[in-house]
């Protein structure tokens, strides 16, 4: 590789598992994608791009899926897994009070329930992803199989042409 900062991985970019789409790959691709979008926001494209490498799934789906997070999304992403470490806790839930939440004293009160609550938001949503794409992949190979039997069927009772006849 000619690139210094993709020269880290060495020969481990070129698997096909990281670049092709079979049904393995992909599903691990969105369920890394989608549990990491819910870590802090740094680096979490490096993040997704070394779990693909480790756990050989697509790469490009997973990188991709972490801009799900961005600045738009993270507000109410980080809140709602902030509600629900809290309620797991037993904590009162903050509302959402721009005063509170931009003076970084309260953060250390608030860090406990994030965490619990990304970690579960995080590994709720890798685990609907993946049987999500598993399901709609096995569906879809499913509906392939029953169109092809019965085009299959239908040439078999269909008279042949004037070029088919013996």
């Amino acid at each position: 590789m000619d690139n210094k900062c993709l020269g880290v991985f060495g020969n481990l970019l070129h698997d096909p598992n990281l670049w092709h789409i079979n049904r393995h790959s992909a599903s691990g691709a969105v369920a890394l994608g989608l549990f990491v979008m819910y870590l802090p926001p740094i680096g979490q494209m490096f993040i997704a791009a070394a779990g693909a490498i480790r756990f050989r799934v697509n790469l490009p789906i997973s990188v991709s899926l972490v801009w799900i997070s961005n600045p738009l999304t993270i507000p109410p992403m980080f809140y709602l897994a902030y509600a629900i470490g809290a309620w797991i806790l037993g904590r009162p839930i903050r509302t959402f009070e721009p005063a509170f939440w931009l003076d970084w004293h309260n953060w250390f009160s608030v860090m406990g329930p994030l965490l619990l609550g990304s970690l579960i938001c995080a590994t709720a949503c890798a685990a609907a992803g993946y049987v999500i794409v598993q399901g709609l992949w096995r569906w879809s190979l499913m509906r392939q199989i029953r169109l092809r039997r019965k085009r299959y069927a239908a040439a078999r009772v269909s008279t042949p042409s004037s070029r088919r006849q013996i």
